[in-house]
């Protein structure tokens, strides 16, 4: 089943207001993350499009397992599963501000549905090589809409 569009405007205010539903004591209904440290998370996968020297990039042979193997799974159409691995930039062990990363996270919302899918159409993702804005628009509403609903938003 196709995902909605993350670079519409109806999609990504869909996004936010879910986002905003959210209180820093939201509580998870699977996995070890806290509300805090799930928007941390979530901001990582936009921190490697705009900050991309912040997280470094995988090398050989990680990068051709991410690009080949594990890849076709993010930027598909199959829901991502509870309790999925990830990447070790994505693990987020120490408290967060909750209100900061909410923030950051919507300002990058915001940013990725002003630049639109054509910036996106052709883009090298940091991790899984050049993506079409089918696949970039999957990855990112997907990851987002997974975390949301682990508490409950």
């Amino acid at each position: 089943m196709p995902y909605p569009n993350i670079f519409t405007k109806e999609v990504s205010d869909g996004i936010i207001a879910r986002l905003n539903i959210l209180t820093p004591e939201s509580q998870r209904q699977w996995g070890k993350m806290t509300v805090d440290q799930m928007l941390a998370h979530c901001n990582v996968a936009y921190e490697c499009i705009y900050e991309p020297d912040k997280h470094p990039k995988p090398k050989f042979p990680m990068s051709w397992i991410l690009k080949y193997v594990v890849a076709p799974f993010v930027v598909g159409e199959k829901p991502a599963k509870k309790n999925s691995p990830t990447g070790p930039q994505f693990i987020i062990s120490d408290e967060r501000e909750f209100e900061r990363e909410r923030i950051r996270l919507i300002e990058f919302i915001d940013r990725t549905t002003e630049l639109g899918e054509a910036e996106f159409d052709g883009k090298e993702s940091h991790s899984f090589g050049v993506l079409n804005k089918t696949q970039w628009s999957n990855m990112l509403y997907k990851h987002l809409d997974h975390h949301l609903t682990q508490f409950g938003a």
